[in-house]
C-alpha cells in the first residue's frame, strides 16, 4: 500500500534517493568512527580530517576513503 502511494508520487525516485542518503549516512559515520579510533604519524592530521569530514560533507567521506591511508602510522 505505502509503496504504490510512493510510485504514484513520481515514481521510485523518493526511494532511490532514500537509499543514498543512507549509504552516505553509513559511510559518513563509519570514516568519523575510522578517524577517531585511529593513530596517525602527525597527531594534528585526526583534527585534519574530522574538519574535512565535517565541512566537505559530500566530497569530504570519499577523499578520506582514498588519501586517509597514507596519514596513518603502520603497525605491521
Amino acid at each position: 500500500m505505502a509503496l504504490s502511494f510512493i510510485q504514484n508520487m513520481g515514481g521510485g525516485i523518493i526511494l532511490v534517493l532514500w537509499f543514498f542518503s543512507l549509504l552516505y549516512i553509513i559511510l559518513w559515520i563509519y570514516c568519523l568512527v575510522d578517524i577517531v579510533r585511529s593513530e596517525y604519524k602527525d597527531p594534528s592530521m585526526k583534527l585534519v580530517w574530522l574538519l574535512i569530514i565535517l565541512f566537505a560533507q559530500v566530497i569530504g567521506p570519499i577523499v578520506y576513503l582514498i588519501m586517509g591511508k597514507g596519514t596513518k602510522t603502520n603497525y605491521t
